[in-house]
Order: structure tokens, then sequence, then C-alpha cells
């Protein structure tokens, strides 16, 4: 029989319930920082994890040893990364002062009387209009000064941030080992070894994975670097390198990708003719940039990516779409692992599910 006191400690557990669960989340919330921290070490421990086995394996490196050789190599990738594009930056900056400003002055002038003329409107001094206007006693020049200090704070952020990526890293890597021992004291032991699988089957396809996106992304850099070869572009590895990186956005990191190359192509050529030199070269750069990313949706990255994770072409399709449509860039960048994993644990909790053994057959 249902009494009142069943109800109002019903109720009571309910709320209890509903407070614990919030303070939880409000606990995460407050700690999201540590939390991409761990989340982005564990990824780099799952890239670095071949470089390990290999070393730890064939070279019989010690545990410190192959970590420390990890992270250094990870350190030099970001400097080595930082340095490409010094020469860029120059280049591009060179090319701008190479700009005809008083040209351009001339014809936005010519353009501006032609407007006037075609809509038989007075003449505007804009100086004028701007005085009168006392525009500058309106702007808050203190904006100014905050985003300075907001570039310094995310400097400054940016270096705690490595720093702490690196320290938490070389732990993973170099006691991984005595992680999962104590791991298997605390997991529960009527699960125990479904989470241990899982834990591994996802290792081993999330390495799988970013091996397959790595060699995707070489085979995108080096086609992309012969189109620019081709047309004569001075600075062609490092816009091909730049634009293979932001492959890493399915579907849309390919359109700003040949975006970038589009006007990095135009600016490198300033000082030439528009109609008959930088106009077609651009064209043709634009052109071969669509071919490549048309070899790449429809032959190697569905490939590689299907047989890195065991997945279905469509299947991957399909989720990353979702994924974006759900949670924007960030939701595609990590649809197929978040997936990958999803699958794993579906398989290893319930292989019985008819629904889980569809989905989940190739694994």
């Amino acid at each position: 029989m249902i009494t009142s006191k069943t109800i109002s400690n019903g109720i009571l557990r309910a709320l209890t319930t509903i407070l614990i669960v919030a303070a939880v989340l409000y606990f995460l919330y407050q700690i999201q920082t540590v939390i991409v921290y761990l989340c982005i070490s564990l990824l780099l421990c799952l890239i670095a994890n071949p470089l390990i086995q290999f070393l730890k394996n064939k070279l019989k490196f010690s545990n410190s040893l192959a970590a420390t050789t990890a992270l250094i190599l990870f350190i030099l990738a970001i400097v080595g990364f930082i340095l490409l594009f010094v020469p860029l930056i120059i280049s591009q900056a060179n090319n701008l002062s190479l700009l005809d400003t008083q040209n351009l002055q001339q014809q936005f002038l010519e353009t501006e009387r032609s407007i006037e003329n075609y809509f038989n409107i007075q003449h505007l001094d804009l100086n004028k209009v701007l005085k009168e206007s006392k525009i500058t006693s309106i702007i808050d020049f203190s904006y100014f000064t905050g985003f300075l200090n907001s570039i310094i704070g995310f400097m400054a952020n940016m270096g705690m941030g490595l720093v702490s990526v690196f320290f938490i890293t070389f732990f993973f890597i170099k006691d991984q080992d005595a992680f999962k021992v104590s791991a298997r004291k605390i997991l529960p032991d009527t699960n125990e070894d479904k989470i241990l699988n899982s834990i591994t089957k996802i290792n081993h396809f999330l390495t799988r994975y970013f091996v397959g996106l790595l060699l995707q992304l070489t085979v995108v850099f080096i086609l992309y670097f012969i189109v620019l070869i081709i047309f004569g572009n001075k600075n062609a590895f490092v816009i091909a390198f730049l634009c293979a990186i932001l492959n890493i956005i399915p579907y849309i990191g390919p359109i700003i990708g040949t975006i970038l190359a589009g006007l990095l192509t135009m600016i490198s050529m300033i000082g030439s003719d528009f109609q008959s030199e930088i106009l077609p070269k651009t064209i043709y750069v634009l052109i071969g940039f669509l071919l490549v990313q048309a070899i790449d949706n429809n032959i190697s990255q569905p490939i590689i990516s299907s047989k890195s994770v065991n997945s279905h072409p469509l299947e991957i399709f399909l989720i990353t779409l979702i994924s974006g449509i759900t949670f924007g860039i960030v939701g595609m960048i990590i649809a197929i692992p978040a997936f990958t994993m999803v699958k794993v644990i579906l398989k290893e909790f319930f292989p019985d599910n008819k629904i889980v053994s569809v989905l989940t057959e190739r694994i």
C-alpha cells in the first residue's frame, strides 16, 4: 500500500538524485579546461602509440625514454609547424608591399565619380563628413587596449595549456601499464573483462584511424603540392601543407583550403596583369584543387576511413553529417572516433541485440 510517507521518501530521493547530478555537472563544467587537457593528452597517446611500441619492442627503450622521445618529437613538430609559415608570411607581406596603392586610389575615385554621375548625386567629401560627424569622439579606444590584453592572455593560456598537456601526456605514456593494473583493481568484477576488452579495442581502432587520417592528409598534401608546382606558385609547399591540414575538418575544411589557396595565389602575383596572368592562374589552381578534392572525397577518404575503423563509407558520411548539424565543426572532427568508441562498447556489452549486431558486424 502506498502511503504518504512512501511518496515523500520517493520525492526526497528524486530531489537528492537531481541535486547530486546537478552538482556533478556543475563540477565538470568548472573543470572543463582540465577535461580538455586530458582528452588532448589521450589523443596524443593514441597518435604516439605505434611509435612507443616500436621504441620499446624494437629499440628496447625504457618507458621513460620512449615517453621523452615522443614528447620531443611532438615539440619539434609544433616548432616546425610554426616556423614553416614564417617564410609564407614574409613573402606575402613583401607582395603586398609591391601593391600600387596610388593606382588603386585612382581607380576608386573614378568608380566613385561614375556612381555619382550615374545616380546624379552630389559629390561627397568624405574627409569633411568625418570631421563634422566627430566620429573620433564616439570611438572607444579602450577597445584596442582590451584587444591587446586579450591577445596577451590568450598567449599565456596557450603556453600554460601546452605545458599541462605535455606533462599529462608524458605520464600517460610512461605509466600506461600501471594505469591498466590500477584500473583492474577499481573496475567491478562482473564487467571487468568487458570494460578492459572495450578499452583495448578502442585503442586499436583509434590508433588505426589516426594513422589512416595521417595517410589521407599525406596523399592530399602531395596532390595539392603537385597542382601548385605545375602553376609555378612560389610557396607551394607551405600552402599545400596548410590546405591539407584544413582537410581534418570534413567537407568544410577543403572548401576553406581552396579559397585560401586562391587568395594566396592572387597575392603572390601582385604586380602582374590581372586579366592575362593573375585571374587565369588563380582559376587553374582552383580547378586543380577541386579535382584533388574529388579524388579525396570519392577514393582516398572513404577507403582509408572505412578500412581503418571497419565502417561502411555511407555510414561514415551519415554520422559525420549528423554530428556536424548537431555539434558544428567540432562534432564533424570527432564524429568518427566517437562513433567507433560507441560501437565497440555496444558490441561488448550488448552483443545479442539485433540492432547492435547489424551496426557492429564489421568489428
